[in-house]
């Protein structure tokens, strides 16, 4: 599992956009200081149960809807920023991807669970990109906020009209 971890926040060398300076942030960032995403696989009360126990599924639906209702840091709704993370495509027209999650780690909600809704941002780029790889990290720079989309590759916590997209380079 390859997970990014960029600088906390900081200004982009003088970089803005629509006039409003750009901070890249890493992850941690989104989730509140008191969350920690390794409560939801208390591992202790599935050891257990058998797979086809149903007090198994019921154990299991109910860690699917904690990740996908996690908290989100409402302090960052409506921030410019810089944030890096792979590509989970939601919409292509053709060989460009207009829509998509941001996730911290190649393939987060490829493979169940996905990460907590706080660790998910829906963007959407009008002008698409062009996505030849899934394995290579991205940057992009947006206007983020706190909206929750959900999805059957998963449930986001944040959203983000992207204005720029670039490969990353650290």
């Amino acid at each position: 599992m390859s997970i990014l971890i960029a600088v906390c926040i900081a200004p982009v060398r003088g970089e803005t956009v629509q006039g409003e300076a750009v901070e890249t942030i890493d992850w941690d960032l989104l989730m509140p200081e008191d969350y920690s995403p390794m409560a939801v696989f208390d591992t202790s009360q599935f050891s257990s149960l058998d797979d086809y126990d149903p007090m198994a599924e019921i154990k299991l639906k109910a860690m699917m809807e904690a990740l996908s209702s996690a908290p989100v840091v409402k302090e960052m709704d409506g921030r410019m920023i810089r944030i890096p993370g792979f590509v989970v495509p939601l919409v292509e027209e053709g060989q460009s991807v207009t829509e998509f999650f941001l996730v911290p780690y190649f393939g987060a909600c490829i493979h169940v669970p996905p990460p907590p809704s706080n660790q998910i941002i829906h963007v959407t780029f009008e002008p698409g990109v062009n996505v030849e790889n899934l394995y290579d990290a991205i940057w992009v720079v947006g206007k983020l906020s706190v909206e929750t989309t959900i999805h059957q590759m998963g449930t986001s916590g944040y959203t983000m009209d992207a204005f720029k997209i670039e490969a990353y380079k650290e």
